[in-house]
């Protein structure tokens, strides 16, 4: 498995953007100290998710931070990004393992401490866990109670990431929870200023997070 930081996880939404303003974006993103990429589309067709993949995959490693891709593990292939995550209703963890080889990254999302064990039993590198708060996003999301995410993060020894709703105002409410990093779409995505809101998400996961 490579090498990855997941104190600041920065999850795409290109969905309000043009493609030139969605890329000016992530790489704000990217330079403001994200840590962590997933590009995530929910409705592009596979060339199309590739295309974009690619694209994002240059500004990715200019800033050496390892790039993710959401539930697409032929998309991940095809680019040879660092690494893919599923979620529950994707392709399960072992088989996304056997694809991706060992070198990869995996990552899965898990909502209970039963099916946290059972990723990370799998061979998932790292959960996400929530939504902590309601999300903006098109992703349909279940609450998860900060009690399960402190559950999850005593059930299993690889990294923990809060994920749903979180930004620089709400996160103190990971105080305490060991985990080891949060994942942000719109506290990034569609701020005024994304440099400048990835550079305080990443000052305060450093100090609130487990890395």
């Amino acid at each position: 498995m490579r090498n990855f930081d997941p104190r600041l996880y920065f999850i795409t939404d290109s969905t309000p953007y043009e493609e030139e303003e969605f890329l000016r974006r992530v790489e704000q993103g990217l330079k403001g100290g994200a840590t962590l990429l997933q590009l995530r589309e929910k409705d592009k067709s596979t060339l199309e998710y590739i295309e974009l993949a690619e694209k994002v995959h240059e500004l990715a490693k200019r800033y050496d931070v390892p790039l993710i891709i959401d539930d697409r593990v032929d998309v991940a292939l095809a680019i040879d990004a660092e690494g893919v995550h599923v979620g529950t209703s994707d392709m399960p963890v072992a088989a996304a393992r056997r694809l991706m080889g060992a070198d990869k990254i995996v990552g899965a999302t898990a909502k209970t401490v039963e099916r946290a064990r059972e990723a990370y039993d799998s061979g998932a590198d790292y959960l996400g866990v929530g939504a902590i708060y309601p999300t903006t996003t098109k992703v349909k999301t279940i609450l998860t109670s900060t009690d399960t995410l402190l559950d999850i993060c005593r059930a299993v020894p690889i990294p923990v990431n809060a994920i749903g709703g979180l930004n620089r105002d709400n996160i103190d409410i990971l105080k305490g929870i060991p985990v080891a990093g949060i994942c942000v779409v719109s506290a990034i995505m569609k701020a005024a200023d994304p440099m400048r809101a990835a550079a305080e998400l990443a000052a305060r996961a450093a100090e609130l997070c487990i890395c």
